[in-house]
């Protein structure tokens, strides 16, 4: 694996991040944009599923982007409700296509709490993102509705801030049927299940933004 510092533009600021590229050069790969949890609770591209997420992401073979919001570590700016932080996670996703060892056409975002709203946000109507999933979203009503591309969301069963039952009526309302997976005995927090969590991302990315027949399976463990 390897990881390169980047500093990217959102308008007029400058925001922090890691892109994190497989060890293995199989030419241009997809990529996914990694969105972390609540910066006012302490949430930043350092946290546990994020880290745990990239790990997975690059043995499956996909690139992974995680970066700092707006406010936290080295980026610029000031917390901005969720707003403003859609427009970092669009940064974020236009540096990654950009790149030379990106696949353009396959992209994907996801994100953890908080991220995952700004994820599901941003993503829903954004022609760039072929696949959405989310860790413990914290979910606007109808987000989903009419969305035509792959979701999956990871619940906790033991989640007392997102209860998996709202996962569940979400995706109800989706054109293509979305996914939700509930891992027994995780709460939002999810210490101890990173690896887990990382897994089962790296499988949906793998089937959704992999032609079928040359993703990286066998590597999912």
């Amino acid at each position: 694996m390897t990881e390169l510092a980047l500093t990217f533009k959102c308008a007029h600021l400058n925001l922090e991040g890691r892109l994190h590229l497989p060890a293995e050069d199989r030419g241009k790969v997809p990529g996914v944009v990694l969105c972390h949890p609540h910066p006012l609770y302490g949430g930043n591209m350092h946290n546990n599923v994020i880290l745990a997420v990239c790990h997975s992401l690059n043995t499956a073979g996909i690139a992974a982007l995680r970066f700092n919001f707006r406010g936290v570590g080295s980026s610029g700016g000031h917390f901005d409700n969720g707003d403003g932080e859609q427009d970092d996670a669009r940064a974020a996703l236009t540096v990654l296509a950009e790149r030379q060892e990106i696949a353009a056409g396959r992209l994907g975002v996801m994100g953890y709490s908080f991220g995952g709203m700004v994820t599901l946000a941003m993503g829903r109507n954004n022609e760039r993102v072929k696949a959405l999933a989310a860790v413990s979203p914290v979910l606007i009503p109808g987000i989903l509705q009419g969305v035509n591309k792959p979701v999956f969301f990871i619940s906790g069963s033991d989640d007392h801030v997102v209860a998996p039952q709202a996962l569940f009526r979400e995706v109800a309302g989706m054109e293509l049927p979305g996914k939700v997976e509930v891992v027994q005995m995780a709460d939002h927090f999810w210490w101890g299940h990173e690896d887990n969590v990382g897994r089962k991302l790296a499988a949906f990315f793998t089937e959704a933004l992999w032609d079928k027949g040359t993703g990286p399976l066998s590597h999912l463990g």
